[in-house]
């Protein structure tokens, strides 16, 4: 029963300081054991909770290194095992829960049913299932089966797998004899998140009723096009689709061609959480590893998505398949999670030195990893709804009130892929409320929104390096591979003096500056690194840039240097006029592109960088001192078709202080994970063109025009939005009791909405000559509102050809 295995603990926990101990003991488990057995090879025990509970009896936790060998099979769990202070190991006594070598071992929060079935109608067939069951997840041969949803599940639509305007319509509605227990999605009106309700009946006029739509911090309507519905008795029409009459005691299935029923394996998942390491500062639970289990079938919990997270514009359910909280020094490692319904890992509040390595997420319904701690740790803390904090009551002192967050955790060398099934503001590595975090060596991709989010500048730290992010942001819009926010306590509050220094404000979260370095970024609908909202205190260098260039939106500090941009360039949103920021020794091939920016000098320092495109690129934004010493020409790239973007020797861009930087040490190294992971498709090199001129209007003796580009994204709106630019507004330009300013936005006239000058134009047009006309107006700061004609102004009136 006991051999030395101090390799294995050496190999996952790392070194020990401490003296080894003399013995080790080590338990095995089978699928055809007995938790009333020993535990020995021959009388194996036969669960991981009996496992656990083996441990605790031998009086040796903590005193000596013990060891759960688990063989081969899979381990359905009737209930969440919880992991107490009592179960902890230390540096020099671990406990490993692991897989036999070589042996597939699954933890299931499953369960396998035995059905027995019927034909029904129409290729449809009936089985009863037990009156109190609940199912969530449904899997025929291992592979998930859809719900009865409209639109039917359409794998080459990106958005929800197939989207309908008239989804949960009343006139669809109408077909539905009983709706109750169904559920309706849709993405938020500006694609940054997703929406969900439980219907709950129908009202006396047909409609729905519901309730949800809490699972996001920016309560905007939902998308008008981007919706489905699901769990509905009348949309069972499609092949792999299902439904589960909880009042007959009936699951109603649509087989797939070709599958034989009657020998098919059949599970559903029942539990949200499948492991829980529940501990407190004063009693963490220590030194506990689990190292080659696969971790599948957990529910899915959209409906509990409910906590803001601070400023940001998340919600979020505060669990996963796998739940730390109140642990130090413990790790997964080389471990499956998938098929999960929700979140696979959550670190939540007090954790320290928590390891995620060496593991494979795929296939969950929201988020990979996520690193979250407690709101009261916050200084000055709201959430995005909550009104602006008094300037005199803001709190001056710098870091968190209380130690109730992770810190030093690592997420190495993991393959994650294939999230966001069900919930779409998710991340495969999220940030929030947490400090110096670790992402290394990661291979992210094929999610609906960021790779990986910093959910707020609390507390900094944190250190990016030598990932793999893209296919990203395929689902939302307005985000990047790399996506970050920073509105802690420096950018809104009320009654703030001129004469504060925001630049100091916003070191007393950011504490300690964030490093994104070494890594491969690739966002095709949005920005490569996207440093959103207030985000500072960054450093990013020897980043390869693919396709949407690097953002930067007001905040401070944030440096970049000796990064190859392809096909892209910086795009600089919104500054304040000292933002300290630096952008220099950089390769990009094509101009900036500014939105809402001030006119006077930008940043600290923009120069020295190296152009490919042209002299017009470089020299575009001198009077904003920028590029004065940058330089324009060949790079001479070693091989950019194949993803090498190193300068040859005698390359003019080493000039200006650019140096090579590996391009092979991207994502994952573990040989068998780097085998399983894709890399992202390197673009061709092109000419960048800045965005297309827009058309200039006069009106009103002022100049109006359509936004463009990056300017939506300034404004916080979405391009299917639009909104129109006021570039210049004479000073005699009163309007009623209020003024048209330059760098206003208009966005609806007479109460409908204006997309573009065009659409202002036939507002204007059809509004009644003698009758007041309102417009809405967003504005820089707090002001705009309500813009009211006494009578029908002119027509913006177009350039002469």
């Amino acid at each position: 029963m006991r051999k030395p295995v101090l390799i294995i603990f050496l190999m996952i926990f790392g070194s020990i300081t401490d003296a080894a101990p003399s013995r080790q003991t080590t338990f095995y488990v089978a699928p055809d054991g007995s938790d009333r057995n020993p535990g020995t090879t021959e009388r194996p025990l036969a669960s991981l909770a009996g496992a656990r509970d083996a441990l605790r009896e031998t009086g040796l936790l903590g005193r000596e290194s013990l060891e759960v060998i688990f063989r081969a099979g899979v381990y359905e769990l009737p209930e969440t095992v919880v992991f107490t202070a009592a179960d902890s190991g230390t540096p020099a006594a671990p406990v490993l829960y692991r897989s036999e070598r070589g042996a597939e071992v699954v933890i299931s929060g499953g369960q396998r049913l035995e059905l027995q079935w019927q034909p029904l109608e129409k290729g449809i067939v009936a089985a009863k299932v037990p009156a109190d069951l609940v199912m969530d997840q449904f899997y025929l041969n291992g592979r998930l089966q859809h719900m009865a949803r409209y639109p039917n599940y359409d794998p080459e639509t990106a958005i929800f797998g197939g989207y309908a305007a008239d989804a949960f319509s009343t006139e669809r509605a109408a077909q539905w004899t009983d709706p109750a227990g169904g559920y309706l999605h849709a993405l938020h009106q500006k694609r940054w998140a997703s929406y969900h309700y439980l219907i709950k009946g129908k009202n006396p006029d047909g409609s729905l009723r519901s309730e949800g739509g809490w699972q996001t911090n920016r309560k905007d309507p939902m998308h008008a096009r981007y919706r489905f519905v699901e769990n509905i008795r009348e949309e069972l029409d499609a092949r792999g689709e299902w439904f589960h009459d909880r009042k007959a005691g009936q699951l109603l299935f649509y087989p797939p061609k070709d599958v034989d029923l009657e020998n098919a394996t059949v599970s559903m998942a029942r539990l949200r959480c499948l492991v829980e390491l529940r501990g407190s500062q004063d009693k963490p639970v220590r030194n506990i590893g689990f190292s080659g289990l696969t971790f599948r079938h957990a529910t899915r919990t959209f409906m509990d998505t409910n906590e803001p997270i601070q400023r940001s514009d998340w919600a979020i359910y505060r669990g996963g398949a796998l739940f730390f909280e109140g642990t130090e020094d413990c790790i997964l490692d080389r471990c499956n999670l998938e098929q999960l319904g929700g979140n696979a890992v959550f670190v939540s509040n007090y954790n320290r030195r928590v390891k995620i390595q060496t593991c494979r997420i795929q296939g969950c319904g929201a988020s990979g990893v996520a690193f979250l701690g407690n709101p009261a740790a916050v200084r000055s803390s709201r959430t995005k709804e909550e009104r602006d904090i008094d300037h005199a009551d803001l709190d001056r002192l710098p870091g968190p009130l209380t130690d109730d967050y992770p810190i030093e955790c690592t997420v190495e060398d993991c393959l994650i892929t294939d999230l966001g099934r069900v919930e779409k503001q998710v991340a495969g590595v999220e940030i929030s409320m947490a400090r110096r975090i670790t992402v290394r060596n990661c291979s992210i991709y094929n999610v609906p929104r960021a790779g990986i989010d910093i959910g707020t500048g609390r507390w900094g730290g944190h250190l990016i390096e030598g990932c793999d992010v893209f296919d990203t942001v395929l689902e939302t819009g307005d985000h990047g591979s790399f996506n970050s926010w920073g509105r802690d306590r420096f950018l809104e509050f009320e009654g703030r003096p001129d004469d504060v220094d925001l630049s100091e404000l916003s070191l007393l979260d950011n504490m300690e500056p964030t490093v994104i370095r070494n890594s491969r970024w690739r966002c095709d609908h949005g920005w490569d690194i996207d440093l959103d909202d207030g985000s500072s205190n960054y450093h990013i260098y020897k980043n390869l840039l693919l396709n949407g260039g690097l953002k930067f939106r007001q905040g401070f500090r944030r440096y970049a240097w000796n990064n190859v941009i392809v096909n892209d360039a910086l795009h600089p949103h919104v500054w304040f006029a000292n933002s300290l920021d630096v952008f220099k020794h950089n390769i990009v091939m094509g101009p900036y592109r500014p939105a809402r920016m001030r006119e006077e000098k930008w940043g600290l320092e923009l120069d020295y960088n190296f152009f490919t495109s042209s002299e017009a690129d470089r020299s575009a934004y001198l009077a904003h001192g920028a590029d004065e010493h940058s330089v324009v020409g060949d790079a001479k790239f070693m091989n950019p078709a194949k993803g090498d973007f190193r300068v040859a020797e005698d390359s003019p861009a080493l000039a200006i202080g650019f140096k090579n930087f590996p391009m092979d040490q991207f994502g994952v190294r573990d040989p068998k994970l780097r085998s399983m992971a894709r890399t992202p498709d390197i673009p061709r090199l092109r000419n960048v063109l800045s965005d297309p001129e827009a058309i200039v209007y006069d009106w009103l003796g002022g100049k109006i025009r359509d936004l463009q580009g990056g300017e939506y994204s300034a404004w916080g709106i979405s391009s299917e939005a639009g909104g129109i630019l006021v570039l210049y507004a004479p000073g005699w330009m009163a309007i009623g009791q209020a003024n048209l300013q330059k760098g206003d936005l208009i966005y609806s006239c007479g109460g409908a909405q204006v997309k573009n000058v065009e659409d202002l134009s036939h507002c204007i047009q059809a509004a009644p000559s003698d009758q007041p006309l309102t417009l809405s107006v967003r504005r820089e700061g707090r002001g705009g509102g309500k813009i009211v004609f006494p009578e029908r102004p002119p027509v913006p009136r177009a350039p002469e050809r």
